[in-house]
């Protein structure tokens, strides 16, 4: 442990607070909270903690905190630095999901629309729903009950919609304000469990038509009443009141947690959502940080109500989130919050293995990699590839791994600039210079392991440029292959020597998985720019051709040589003008007369 953090945790306070710890690059790799920052902070550094800890501790090469009044302050100030930060180990709501909401707009003629984003724009949102089939389904039913307005911009006549009775055709006829605020009410009372007494009054309205011997209307007053059983119905895990409520149940082991949440609307389970992260500190706090976290993003909207576990903080979830937080005791309000916690317990023992191989495959390939490279844990990896055929088009791309996974946000392409001949030494000069003058330039991060795609020629080129050009002190392997173009051998060291990796280890394995990344990237930008210069031709000489004329011309004539037999009438019916047509004819005269003296 480093003599600065010694002192800093002499001195921390008997205090509720937030802490950010950091790397030794300055970054802010974890926000925590607690009620006693002396306890908890000083417990990363003295206690025995499990292997998902240790990795954040291993990290840590200094700490800041900051003292707030109160658990709840602290909780908000933990959920505001997180989101400015966004640490690599808040790793809680990184995979967000959006959920399918129905929203009636707030318009002069109303709409009723399925969407994922929930705005603040005084527009009304139901949901949310199962999944987007299960919300298009219901809207097209509240399509056939109510005529709400349709277009997005009105029209000037009434369209499909309006004859089909699905609109009253706001475009052409009056509709009062009274009249949509009806349809707004029906639908708002639909959507919040009446669809019951709307079932009653089309399955009267059957049985009168069927009296009156009009069976096709009322066919389709049935098929309206099969549609709200199915859509409406399905659930049958109904509580006796209509009081939306969000219920969470949690589950921990070996450092991760898995959360459940299910939504109960209008008394009815129409989702749930299932979280699995990583957690260093107190499980309760973690699950009570999630919950807070949460409802910060858009599409999670706050319920009337939230059922906890017994033994949660309710208190300061409820004060910090200003809705009531529950912890029922009895009936079938406390077998959802079990039936919450047996899920979570289930998908967190199903998930294990999966954890296990995929931390096998990326943190513990990484840090094999860096052992046995004698270097810190490369968490961040850049590797270069450069390709091009007979010198045409060269190009470069580099890709980028963090954590052992794929990060593509921040692959780069590069077009060759400066190297004319197939030089693939003085390429990797040109694109590292690039790359990390911009780098520098940016403050952006630098890699922990740089990889390139070659031997001692192209390490000595990137070496030559960070260390003499850019001053940089990046560690530097190369990736040779076989005659299989298979990855064959990793070298390291000034001068390069081959790294006994083992062919079946796991670090072995995400080098070579980086290696045919970047060729993946690289060989698909090359194909990409030669696919745009294939499709060149003697028209690009042609002034006043561009792209889109170019593709008039030839999918109509055919070819070249059908366009140099067309006389300006022809080329004109196409909207080509008058002046254009005649420099193409001109052009296809002087290049056969230049044909004819060659």
């Amino acid at each position: 442990m480093a003599d600065q953090i010694k002192e800093k945790l002499a001195i921390l306070p008997d205090k509720p607070g937030c802490y950010l710890m950091k790397s030794k690059k300055g970054e802010v790799i974890y926000v925590g909270k607690s009620k006693l920052l002396k306890n908890r902070v000083r417990s990363y550094f003295t206690s025995a903690n499990d292997l998902k800890t240790q990795r954040l501790v291993n990290e840590i090469a200094d700490f800041e905190y900051i003292v707030t009044s109160s658990e709840m302050e602290a909780l908000i100030l933990e959920m505001n630095l997180i989101k400015k930060y966004d640490p690599k180990y808040n790793v809680m709501l990184k995979d967000d999901k959006s959920y399918p909401f129905l929203k009636i707009t707030n318009e002069e003629h109303p709409r009723l629309l399925v969407t994922r984003q929930v705005k603040k724009d005084k527009a009304k949102y139901f949901g949310p729903y199962t999944n987007v089939y299960s919300a298009r389904e219901t809207k097209k039913l509240l399509d056939r009950l109510y005529p709400l307005r349709k277009c997005n911009v009105m029209p000037k006549r009434v369209c499909l919609y309006y004859h089909i009775n699905q609109c009253l055709g706001p475009c052409e006829f009056p509709v009062s304000p009274e009249t949509n605020e009806q349809l707004v009410q029906n639908i708002t009372s639909f959507l919040n469990g009446g669809h019951k007494e709307i079932k009653q009054e089309l399955t009267d309205k059957m049985h009168q038509f069927a009296e009156d011997l009009d069976f096709e209307k009322a066919k389709e007053y049935r098929d309206m009443i099969e549609h709200i059983e199915g859509v409406m119905e399905k659930q049958k895990m109904d509580l006796h009141d209509l009081t939306d409520r969000d219920v969470f149940g949690f589950a921990f082991d070996k450092g991760w947690m898995c959360v459940q949440v299910f939504f109960i609307r209008q008394g009815k389970l129409i989702e749930r959502d299932v979280s699995l992260f990583p957690f260093y500190n107190d499980a309760n706090e973690s699950f009570i940080s999630y919950i807070a976290r949460f409802y910060q993003h858009s599409n999670h909207i706050k319920p009337k109500e939230i059922y906890l576990p017994i033994g949660s903080d309710k208190e300061l979830l409820s004060e910090v989130l200003d809705v009531k937080v529950k912890t029922p005791l009895r009936g079938k309000k406390k077998d959802l919050v079990e039936l919450a916690m047996e899920n979570a317990q289930i998908a967190l023992k199903e998930k294990f293995s999966l954890i296990e191989q995929d931390e096998e495959r990326t943190i513990k390939a990484i840090e094999r990699l860096g052992d046995i490279l004698n270097i810190e844990t490369p968490h961040r990896i850049e590797a270069f590839d450069n390709s091009n055929i007979q010198g045409t088009n060269p190009v470069s791309a580099m890709v980028t791994f963090i954590d052992g996974k794929p990060k593509k946000n921040e692959y780069r392409k590069y077009k060759i600039k400066t190297v004319e001949s197939p030089d693939d030494y003085e390429t990797m000069r040109e694109v590292i210079r690039r790359r990390y003058q911009r780098v520098l330039k940016e403050g952006a991060p630098l890699p922990d392991l740089l990889m390139v795609d070659g031997a001692k020629g192209q390490m000595s080129a990137a070496r030559d440029v960070l260390e003499n050009e850019l001053g940089l002190d990046i560690p530097i392997c190369g990736l040779a292959k076989d005659e299989k173009h298979k990855t064959s051998e990793l070298l390291y060291g000034n001068p390069p020597e081959t790294v006994p990796l083992k062919r079946n280890e796991q670090s072995f394995y995400l080098v070579q998985r980086i290696q045919d990344e970047v060729h993946r990237f690289a060989i698909s930008f090359h194909r990409q720019l030669r696919g745009k210069s294939a499709f060149q031709s003697s028209l690009d000489e042609i002034e006043g051709i561009g792209p889109k004329r170019k593709r008039l011309l030839i999918q109509h004539f055919g070819s070249i040589d059908q366009i140099k037999q067309a006389s300006v009438e022809d080329m004109a019916k196409l909207g080509i003008p008058s002046h254009v047509a005649e420099n193409i004819q001109h052009y296809f005269v002087y290049e056969m007369k230049q044909n004819e003296e060659d």
